[in-house]
């Protein structure tokens, strides 16, 4: 199923609440696996489904040359990556980028649990058409 710009704003507004709700509960200090459980669980309580630590091949000119996992694939259309730094910086929002491209998802986000308050991005796959494109080509698979 398509998801529409409606549908992945909804969906990427109630990831954003989750992540906000464990910062809120947990604070900063804690490594990254940390936050990807208590996300996991909060994500749970609200009814998004997803899958954590889906591991996806990365491809180069049509032949596999690894894999990588995926923080979590939030209702099959929307990428999110972790982060426990200070700070997010450039290099986290090309690595996030990286993964969009290479896994052919729309739209991502990179949150950041690490400062003092919680911080996110959202990112988008350029390379698409447009943003609300079905992110995973399953006939490709």
């Amino acid at each position: 199923m398509e998801n529409n710009l409606n549908e992945i704003n909804s969906i990427t507004h109630r990831i954003i609440g989750c992540a906000m709700q464990v910062h809120r509960t947990l604070g900063n200090g804690f490594q990254e696996v940390i936050y990807q459980r208590a996300l996991a669980v909060e994500m749970s309580i609200n009814n998004l489904s997803f899958q954590r630590e889906m591991e996806m091949p990365i491809h180069y000119r049509g032949e596999q040359i690894g894999t990588r996992r995926v923080d979590f694939f939030v209702e099959d259309c929307v990428m999110v990556e972790l982060k426990a730094v200070e700070k997010i910086e450039d290099v986290h929002k090309a690595q996030a980028i990286n993964y969009l491209e290479a896994y052919n998802i729309a739209d991502g986000l990179l949150i950041n649990f690490g400062g003092l308050s919680l911080e996110f991005k959202r990112l988008y796959n350029k390379k698409l058409v447009t943003p609300i494109a079905n992110p995973v080509n399953k006939n490709n698979q």
